[in-house]
Order: structure tokens, then sequence, then C-alpha cells
């Protein structure tokens, strides 16, 4: 039984050091160049005496990036990988929450960090790679053997309803466990190679990057720009040979948009895993047929909180177009309790919502106890003993097949263009803007967008500058509209349904 991460890319190293893990069209790392980087940014750390913290990391999405996260856990601490695309504000929000002393920066992106304020050591990781041959073998072992399996490995920060960002917090026995079972989900093996398309700073890079160090398999970082132009995007997954993704349903969705399937399609796929969104059985339909034959699909499910993803569904028949594509069943060592307002199992067909117990349970909110205790909560099934379940606030059933189908959200929190966005955030964000009395949030599922509505004296458009100034871009509202009066309800609360149903409509 492995304890560390770090054993993925150890073991059988002699065999894959000059083999090359991830690339982007820019640059390429061998399992070698990571395991020298890794411990030459180790041996920093350690040398600095930090330990068991976090480690900001602020650069672009590509292979040293992954690089950097080695280097972290090599140190014996755990990585907190910042958006370098974001608003500064926002990531000073994810600085303060996480409070690190230490950030390992990009070269390219020391002058953006310099707007941070960030008042720790800056670390270039440029810098900490041409130090490869001063590594402190003594140290980094000494470190290792210390570490256990429960020590967190990372932090990624979602959007929090009260404004300020939540991090959660994962273990190394936590990402073990779900890249077990998502390796033999996937099938994955030494002649994998993945297309990458989700951002570093969010958890669902995990299924790309310790997979590939596990079994000594390849990853392409797809260019982001790339999913604007399907086209280039498929040609890109055949020039590489790509034969494995795992996609959000919107990236799926996109390429079906524009007919590309008529122009070019994907020569290599074997493997297709989309989760994160709803992915309707009529485009799956369309993507079957573009593949090679026998190609696999794979809907996942499950929230940050429960590292990443813990139920998988194996497409093994085909569906109505108004069908619901299963979320299967629970990852191994982990189980999926639906539980109704009174606190008890739902019946058989009945909607309840998603408790998830198991080692993919992860430890909870960063510096955020409250945050925690609402939603990582006694097992309302046991008052035995202590057992900390993670109360996703999803809704889901059991079919007439006893697998589990996602119904949907209990609260406002969305999924949209593949992050999990609680509306509240964007609330409080516009709340403090100049001229702005009240504001509330609704998602348009059919267009596939954030409603905003206000009241007050400021104009959308200086809003929506003044959001495109705080907000990452997948949390831009995708109408603006400012109402004379904000309608509640009898009971004092802003009507959201009322809302939805006025302003939400597809084409409007």
């Amino acid at each position: 039984m492995i304890k560390n991460l770090l054993e993925y890319l150890y073991s059988d190293l002699d065999e894959k050091r000059d083999r090359v893990a991830f690339s982007d069209i820019n640059e390429s790392l061998t399992f070698g160049d990571l395991y020298d980087i890794s411990r030459a940014i180790g041996t920093e750390l350690a040398h600095a005496s930090f330990r068991r913290e976090p480690v900001a990391i602020y650069m672009d999405r590509r292979p040293a990036m992954i690089a950097a996260f080695l280097g972290v856990l090599a140190g014996g601490c755990f990585y907190v990988p910042l958006d370098s695309t974001a608003p500064a504000g926002r990531v000073k929000a994810v600085l303060e929450t996480a409070a690190p002393r230490v950030m390992i920066c990009g070269r390219d992106n020391l002058k953006k960090a310099e707007e941070l304020e960030f008042k720790g050591r800056v670390i270039v990781y440029e810098d900490m790679a041409g130090r490869c041959d001063s590594v402190d073998d003594e140290a980094l072992a000494k470190i290792f053997d210390a570490q256990i399996d429960t020590d967190p490995a990372y932090i990624v920060f979602t959007s929090g309803s009260t404004g300020t960002p939540k991090g959660v917090v994962a273990c190394h026995r936590s990402v073990i466990d779900y890249i077990e079972n998502l390796s033999d989900i996937l099938e994955v093996d030494k002649d994998t190679v993945f297309g990458n398309q989700s951002p570093f700073y969010f958890d669902a890079c995990l299924k790309e990057i310790y997979p590939t160090l596990k079994f000594g398999a390849s990853a392409w970082i797809v260019p982001r720009e790339y999913f604007m132009f399907p086209v280039k995007l498929v040609e890109f997954l055949n020039e590489h040979r790509i034969n494995t993704i795992c996609w959000v349903g919107s990236a799926l969705r996109m390429v079906l948009s524009l007919g590309t399937f008529k122009t070019v399609k994907p020569q290599y796929l074997r493997t297709v895993a989309f989760g994160s969104e709803v992915f309707p059985p009529e485009q799956l339909r369309l993507w079957k047929e573009a593949v090679p034959a026998g190609a696999m699909f794979i809907n996942l499910y499950g929230p940050t909180e429960g590292t990443g993803m813990c139920c998988f569904y194996k497409v093994d028949r085909e569906f109505e177009p108004n069908d619901h594509i299963p979320i299967g069943r629970p990852f191994k060592n982990c189980e999926v309790l639906l539980i109704g307002d009174d606190g008890r199992e739902v019946e058989a067909g009945e909607t309840g919502e998603i408790y998830v117990r198991g080692t993919c349970v992860t430890m909870g909110y960063f510096n955020n106890p409250e945050k925690t205790s609402d939603a990582y909560v006694q097992n309302p099934l046991n008052a035995a003993y202590p057992e900390i379940l993670y109360r996703t606030g999803d809704l889901a059933r059991r079919n007439e097949r006893g697998e589990l189908v996602f119904v949907s959200r209990r609260d406002y929190q969305i999924k949209h263009m593949g992050h999990r966005i609680e509306l509240g955030e964007i609330e409080g964000v516009v709340s403090n803007i100049e001229g702005v009395e009240i504001a509330a949030c609704v998602y348009d599922e059919t267009a596939d967008r954030i409603v905003l509505v206000y009241k007050g004296t400021a104009r959308p458009a200086s809003v929506n500058v003044s959001l495109k100034n705080t907000l990452p871009r997948y949390m831009l509202p995708g109408r603006t509209e400012k109402v004379e009066e904000m309608p509640f309800t009898p009971g004092g609360k802003i009507d959201r349904k009322g809302l939805k149903e006025r302003y939400a409509t597809a084409g409007v």
C-alpha cells in the first residue's frame, strides 16, 4: 500500500525516466525531468524550513506547473494552485484564506504577482529547475519517511456563498484511492494518451496527472483557445494520437454545436469520460457515431469535497432523448446515501440528497470551521460513534436498475463551464458595486448562462465592467438586467423562482 502520491512518480522510474510525461505546444517534461525538478524544489522548501503548510503556485497551465505540484509534495507541504488568468482581487481572496508563507511563481508571471501584494517569500520556478544538481537527498528522505497518508496534498478553491472562496483540503489517501479507482474504470495503461482540458487550479486535473505518473502514460495539455475552434481541437487530438479524454459536458457539446464531425472526426479515441454537467443522450449518440467503434463512454459524478469524482457509469445501452444518463454507482471504498428531509434514507425510486462516505471525503475547508461544520456532517444514520460524511446538496434517485440518477441541486449552487459555482458569491460581489442596492442571480439551463438581476442606479454596462475586473470568466453573467423593483416572496425572500421564469428564457 502506498502512502504518498510521489510514489506514483518514483515507481519504475528507471524504466520510464526518459519517456515524455506531460506536453503542451511549447514544452515537454519527461518523468526524469519531473523527478529532478521536484526534488530541487523540495530541497529549497526543506532548507527554508517550510513544512506541512500551504505553498501557493502562481503559474500558467503548462507541464512545469505539475513539476511544481510534485516539488511541494517532495518538500512535505501541500500545494495551492492559483488561477493565473483570474483578476487580482479573486487571487488575493484565495491567498487571504490560505495564508501561505511562500509562493512558487513562473518567471512570466512575476509582474502580475506584484499586483497580489503577497508578503511572503516568492520562489521563481525557473531558478529551481536549474538547481537539480544541488538536491539534498538526506533531507528529502527524512521528510518522506515522516509523512503519513492523511497529510494534506493540496487545497483547491471553490466558489463561496458569502463571497469568500472556500478551500477544500484533500489528503494523500483520498487522492490515492481516487486514482486507483479511476484508473481501473478508465482502463489506463502505459499506452494511454490523455488530452487535458481542465484548468490546474481545480481538482479535475487529477484525472490526467496522477494516472499518467502511475502508469508511465502521457498527457497533452490542450490549449484553451482550441476549444473555441473545434475543428482545430479535433485535429490536435488526431495529431497527437490522444486516446483518452475526461472533459466537462459543455466541452463535448461545443464540439457538436458547430458541426465539427462533418469536417473531421477523432481517429484514436478509445475512452471518453464526461462529468460535472448533465450530458444529453442525443449528444452522446452523436459522439458515439463519430469516434472509433468500440470506444468506451463513462459518465462521472462527484463533488470537489469528494476528491473529484466518486461515482461512475459505463454506458452500456441506448437512451431515449428525454432519458437521464445515470451516474451509476459509487467507486470502491465509497458509499452514497440518499437522505430525505426527515434524516432517513429514502425509499427506492424516491429522490434524496446525496451524502458521501468513505476515504473520498476530504478534510474540510481550510481556515473555515463554520462552513466545514455545515457541509461535513455526522452520518444521520449513525448515532453510535463519530463518522463524518459530506453533504453534497445534490439530489438523486435510484432507477429500476438500482443505478443512481442525478436530479438537480438542492440550493443555488450550479455547474457552469465545468466549474462549481455558488450564485451567492456573484451576488455578494455585485452588491459591493457602487449604485447597486440589491442583486440576485439565477441560472438559465437552456441557454447555459448566468442571469444577473439587480436594482439600483448603476448602469448594466458599468456593472459588467466591474465584474470583469473582479470575477473569473466562468463566473460572469451572460445576461444582466436592471429592474425598478426586486420581487419578494410572502416570507420576505427574493422571489428567485419568479426571476427565473421571467428572465432565464433562452433567446431573450
